[in-house]
């Protein structure tokens, strides 16, 4: 299993960053370093010495973390970069080295994590002779085309060509992460395994939303949402056809339709939904499991478990021995991360 936070922690957190550190051995401790130079790829393209045939490509992809022991790479499990790298290699036919922008735990999903690729084009006709590069679009589609030869669960959405400096980890400007939350005594829908979190307790939003010191991040949210693959009801599209002059006979129908009801009053072979909270935190980089131990806290917050001044003893104690346990890693989400692209 992935050994790896939700984002990269070289990075010098924002100013005012407070969290918590999964590390009980001893209180967390921001870096106070600056952020690490780039490999020696820098120098040698200042000396020159760079291989001018090779093309740096940025590239957007989109995964269900489910079946991933995380994102870096790791002898014997399968990861997000050793699959994108067996993806380019069928690709080129040679191998190539993905640095990714953001790192993921096992289980934790991308709506957006974007790297950096250095490919090299050789033709395969004349072995050793130097091609120019290929268009962003083809490799998109060629790679998509081995990598859905896999298990499927994962895209490449984008692709553009950088300059030979451009660093996927280091030239990221922001990174927003999402987390879901499924709240309600209804068992979980096979179409929400390990999509979200699953909290049978009823949970206070309002309470959850409260100024706290916990947001020092440049965005922390909860939001209520509808549920992912929501379907309208009966009533429920009824109601938005009256707002439809021209939909009178559909509404007549609507409304005569016959359902059988189950014992407790609900329609049969209807689920009772829960209600959906999504939690959005963006900043520029995050320390380990930092989201994950934010929505623990949150979530003790919306069940009444804390209150506002327990989250500010919490932070103060910068222990995780005192916090909430840790959201499963199945809720997150990797949004999205911000560049200034050239």
């Amino acid at each position: 299993m992935s050994n790896e936070g939700e984002a990269d922690r070289h990075l010098s957190p924002p100013k005012r960053q407070r969290s918590l550190s999964p590390d009980t051995s001893r209180p967390s401790k921001l870096p106070k370093s600056e952020p690490p130079r780039l490999p020696d790829e820098r120098s040698e393209i200042a000396m020159g010495q760079r291989n001018p045939g090779l093309q740096r490509y940025l590239v957007a992809v989109e995964y269900i973390g489910t079946l991933f022991s995380g994102s870096q790479k790791q002898p014997a499990f399968r990861t997000v970069v050793g699959v994108l790298e067996e993806a380019f290699q069928k690709f080129i036919g040679q191998p190539v080295s993905v640095v990714c922008s953001s790192r993921t735990d096992a289980g934790v999903h991308a709506l957006s994590n974007v790297c950096h690729i250095d490919v090299e084009r050789i033709s395969k006709r004349k072995p050793g002779e130097v091609l120019p590069p290929h268009e962003p679009v083809v490799v998109r589609r060629a790679v998509n085309h081995f990598l859905q030869k896999n298990e499927g669960d994962i895209t490449v959405t984008d692709v553009r060509c950088v300059p030979p400096d451009f660093h996927a980890r280091y030239k990221a400007l922001e990174r927003t992460y999402h987390y879901r939350i499924l709240s309600g005594p209804e068992p979980l829908s096979a179409f929400e395994k390990n999509r979200a979190w699953h909290v049978p307790e009823d949970l206070d939003i309002t309470a959850m939303k409260a100024n706290s010191p916990m947001r020092t991040l440049e965005e922390l949210a909860v939001t209520e949402i509808l549920p992912a693959l929501y379907f309208p009801s009966i009533m429920e599209r009824s109601a938005t056809e009256l707002l439809d002059l021209d939909t009178s006979r559909r509404i007549s129908t609507s409304s005569d339709a016959k359902t059988v009801k189950s014992e407790n009053g609900r329609e049969f072979g209807h689920r009772l939904r829960h209600r959906c909270f999504v939690v959005t935190a963006r900043s520029r980089s995050f320390l380990y499991h930092q989201v994950r131990l934010m929505v623990g806290v949150l979530k003790s917050v919306g069940t009444g478990d804390l209150t506002v001044s327990d989250v500010e003893r919490i932070l103060d104690a910068k222990t995780v021995t005192v916090a909430s346990p840790m959201a499963p890693g199945c809720g997150l989400y990797l949004g999205n991360v911000k560049y200034d692209l050239p």
